[in-house]
């Protein structure tokens, strides 16, 4: 369906929907549109119209509009001008017809028909597999408990997933918010194709946030009889995404987040890490520091249901269908090739022996794996999140997460690599501390984040939690020369940045997981985590906090200056020595000023 053909719809709906003074438009040279709206364009108006017609909490979008209408009407001239004949627009109805031009441009970006998509479950007859009777001991004298192991180091997070990969049997799920075309992403694929060989059902469900001039390679993949591949909240195909983050505003900016691996519903990962170089140590000037848990028992049943619930959503849509052109066979066997010859090249890299040298490589070899048990529970969003009312929470993850903070007597610690409370969140921790909780936070400094726009929504929170008593850590990125030369001698980088996710509660239960503490992660994407019941992590994860906080962060100091108002001051090492900053430590006067902008902008629900 043609734009042009689109635009006698809209206005067709827009006259029938809204009072015909509330716009005005005229028309010329268009004799020859044809009138008839079709059945394709009637089942997209209404979604259209959804997303256009409300912003947040159903306010008109207008609102949003009239904030920068004149950048927005010249950005959409710009995009309108292919038309083969002008479209004049009365400017005296500013609103309207930037209302207008946005549902135009929508329904231009059209998606295809997704309702042909087939169903697929988990597997639930897998006990007999390999892992299904794995740690038969161990499950045995911890009956109806899950069993733990946490994956802090990232040479040890790839391993623990090819180990998996290599004995599955059934199945294995995929759910990524990014699978980076890179060495670590090329190696974890070849480990699902190999599976897929083998006869094992391999689903990937990734975002389509990373996969811009990708669709055809997913495509590929997708070929494989054993494989199925499935890009959730894809962008049109057909329309710049730039112009989408506008025009479907609402829409694609909500995206996927969450994170797990599954094999053979019996043993899952879950955590912080996308896949790729810098979330597994393969990136020599970037790694994230990051947490997953590996996990066995029942609770991985969970992690199934929502992996299917996502699987077989409307917004679930096969790779091959929003591929312009399908692979031919010649091409299938090339981009095979192009894989296996590329692995096998990677045999005696430093980064494969880095892996093959790993301490879980070391201890699965030895038969010395060893879990940790005791009750969990998966909090997740609901993907009916993405097309309900965003007033609907009980579809929020956060909504069963929030019982565990509100049940806190005496201790928080918080690991949030985004950290932006809003109002009410800082309202919420500030009144915690006041009843005797301690809290502290473990945070990015603006030196290490890799988003500037969220240091820009927490800053302005600084303030007000320190007064509260609330303890604020950030990130120390600088390392010394003699540790950048370790960190690089294991296979890792030179600067840290922290991507973990994970709260620790009374030293008694931890959440690992996908979940921010920020406004996005709350509200706009989705996420998923698990929160075990174990003292023995949860103790072990304190006292490293307790021990090494200050090697690895600034502590943050609220203080009175010279004329009598309050200034933030960061205790931290400076090559390997105590230090005392007075200003954001290790940024430019440029990137301060950055910041001082942004918070200047509307934009804190969106980081």
């Amino acid at each position: 369906m043609t734009c042009i053909s689109n635009i006698t719809i809209v206005l067709d709906s827009l006259n029938k929907s809204l009072n015909h003074d509330h716009i005005s438009y005229s028309l010329e040279n268009y004799s020859d549109i044809n009138h008839d709206t079709s059945e394709t364009i009637r089942r997209l108006f209404p979604l259209n119209r959804y997303n256009c017609l409300t912003y947040r909490n159903q306010q008109p979008v207008t609102q949003a509009i009239a904030l920068k209408i004149d950048e927005m009407i010249s950005m959409i001239k710009t995009a309108t001008r292919p038309l083969p004949r002008q479209i004049r627009f009365d400017m005296r109805r500013t609103l309207p017809a930037g209302l207008f031009l946005l549902l135009l441009l929508t329904g231009c970006a059209s998606l295809p028909d997704n309702s042909h998509r087939s169903e697929s479950f988990a597997y639930t007859d897998t006990q007999n597999t390999r892992y299904g009777m794995a740690q038969q001991h161990a499950k045995r004298a911890h009956p109806g408990k899950s069993g733990f192991l946490l994956l802090k180091d990232g040479l040890d997070a790839y391993v623990a997933r090819a180990i998996l990969a290599r004995g599955a049997e059934r199945s294995i799920d995929v759910q990524y918010y990014m699978i980076h075309d890179d060495l670590v992403g090329d190696l974890f694929v070849h480990e699902l194709l190999k599976a897929a060989d083998r006869g094992v059902r391999v689903r990937i469900l990734v975002d389509d946030i990373d996969l811009q001039g990708r669709t055809f390679k997913a495509s590929t993949l997708d070929t494989h009889s054993n494989i199925e591949v499935r890009i959730f909240n894809p962008f049109s195909r057909k329309m710049s995404r730039t112009l989408q983050f506008v025009t479907r505003f609402g829409s694609v900016t909500r995206r996927m987040h969450n994170k797990s691996f599954t094999v053979d519903n019996q043993a899952s990962i879950l955590g912080g890490r996308n896949i790729g170089n810098e979330y597994f140590d393969a990136d020599p000037d970037l790694a994230f520091s990051d947490l997953d848990v590996l996990t066995i028992g029942p609770v991985v049943k969970e992690v199934s249901e929502s992996f299917d619930l996502y699987w077989n959503h409307q917004l679930a849509y096969p790779a091959s269908l929003l591929s312009s052109s399908l692979p031919s066979e010649e091409e299938i066997t090339l981009g095979r090739k192009k894989i296996d010859d590329f692995v096998a090249q990677q045999q005696n890299s430093d980064y494969v022996k880095a892996l093959a040298g790993s301490e879980m490589a070391r201890n699965y070899r030895d038969g010395n794996i060893n879990f940790t048990w005791g009750d969990a529970v998966i909090v997740a969003d609901h993907p009916d999140k993405f097309i309900a009312d965003r007033s609907e929470t009980h579809l929020f993850l956060s909504a069963d997460l929030g019982l565990f903070f509100k049940n806190i007597k005496q201790e928080l610690i918080i690991f949030s690599p985004y950290f932006v409370p809003g109002k009410t969140g800082a309202e919420g921790l500030i009144r915690m501390s006041e009843r005797g909780v301690r809290i502290r936070i473990l945070t990015n400094s603006l030196a290490s984040t890799d988003v500037t726009a969220v240091h820009a929504g927490y800053s302005r929170y600084r303030k007000r939690l320190l007064r509260a008593g609330v303890e604020l850590y950030e990130m120390n990125n600088k390392l010394t020369k003699k540790q950048r030369k370790e960190k690089k001698g294991h296979g890792g980088s030179s600067k840290a940045s922290l991507h973990a996710k994970s709260f620790i509660f009374d030293r008694d239960r931890v959440f690992i997981g996908s979940f921010n503490l920020d406004p996005r992660s709350h509200t706009e994407n989705s996420e998923i985590g698990m929160v075990m019941a174990s003292p023995v992590i949860a103790n072990g994860m304190s006292e490293w906090f307790d021990q090494n906080i200050d090697k690895v962060a600034f502590r943050l100091e609220l203080q009175q200056n010279s004329t009598g108002g309050e200034q933030i001051i960061w205790h931290g090492l400076k090559d390997g020595q105590k230090h005392t900053f007075t200003n954001e430590p290790n940024v430019s006067p440029l990137r301060k000023a950055g910041v001082a902008l942004l918070q200047l902008l509307p934009i804190e629900s969106q980081l």
